[in-house]
């Protein structure tokens, strides 16, 4: 019988917020390009093992979704739990995808656990700059008879009104 073989997966290692190798903030990026039948092998199982294998602090998994424009879907985990959102791992995958050609587009759309992201490529002369596009959080406004509240739920943190 014969063994089912998988197709390897693109990645690679970016430091992020440096132009230096070994310095600033490294994120393992992979690129998934499943099939349907694929799909079962690489779920969040298998993504939690791959990033407890590269044991970096964010290993990102970016999947494409068939749009007029680039898009894929984000996901983040570090070696122990899946993440919500990742500043520096989206940073790291947007200049994965611009740099090896794979968008040529200015921008990329993110769909994520914490909502659409957008990443834009600001080209400076031979080179890139990315800007990033998180969703705004609501601000909740709270009575004054709240406040010494506050510290108490944030396990003793100091609060400044």
């Amino acid at each position: 019988m014969a063994t089912p073989t998988r197709k390897p997966i693109q990645y690679a290692v970016i430091d992020a917020f440096t132009g230096s190798p070994f310095k600033g903030n490294p994120a393992a990026v992979c690129l998934l390009e499943e099939s349907d039948d694929d799909h079962h092998k690489r779920d969040k199982q298998w993504m939690q093992s791959l990033a407890m294998e590269f044991n970096i602090s964010q290993t990102c998994f970016l999947t494409p979704i068939a749009a007029a424009a680039p898009r894929f879907r984000l996901r983040w985990f570090t070696p122990v739990a899946e993440v919500e959102l990742c500043g520096h791992a989206t940073l790291a995958a947007s200049h994965f995808l611009f740099s090896s050609g794979l968008v040529e587009a200015d921008a990329v759309e993110f769909v994520t656990l914490s909502g659409v992201l957008t990443a834009k490529r600001v080209r400076k002369s031979d080179r890139f700059l990315i800007e990033l596009d998180f969703p705004a959080l609501v601000v909740v406004e709270c009575e004054k008879v709240e406040v010494p509240e506050i510290p108490i739920t944030l396990g003793g943190a100091s609060v400044f009104g």
